[in-house]
């Protein structure tokens, strides 16, 4: 999957679930997870921040380390030691990112997130779970 094609995929996954933003990191052969899509832009300041990550660190790096989802009800405030300061340049508040999966293993992880406090649903981390494994199957079919 190309870069627009997988910037395009999440802009619509952040505007079926009433976003503000989101993000797509891929697991690279490095072990560290790079930043491979992201809606609406943002500004340097924050992509310097997210755009490698390594694992078990911050809520991307969180989820793909517990093949979890990791959410928070309000970034800004949050004190679980689960965000991670450059989550909260975003300016978001509620937040989630579920790992992304090819078949049981880890390959990404997929987040959005909303200006104002959010807690999402069971049906809705199902969701994204879901869209996470489109991911993997659109890469595996448009290479």
């Amino acid at each position: 999957m190309s870069e627009d094609d997988a910037t395009g995929r999440l802009k619509s996954i952040v505007a079926e679930f009433g976003a503000d933003g989101g993000t797509l990191h891929v697991l690279g052969s490095d072990g560290m997870l790079h930043l491979t899509a992201y809606a609406p832009e943002m500004p340097a300041s924050v992509l310097e921040t997210i755009r490698i990550i390594p694992v078990g660190k911050g809520m991307a790096g969180l989820a793909v380390e517990r093949a979890a989802p990791v959410d928070a009800c309000n970034i800004q405030t949050d004190d679980s030691g689960d965000v991670r300061p450059g989550a909260r340049l975003t300016g978001l508040k509620g937040a989630i990112v579920v790992p992304v999966f090819d078949g049981e293993r880890v390959v990404g992880a997929l987040g959005i997130g909303n200006v104002y406090e959010r807690t999402f649903t069971q049906d809705e981390v199902d969701r994204l779970l879901a869209a996470g494994r489109e991911f993997v199957a659109l890469s595996e079919n448009h290479g």
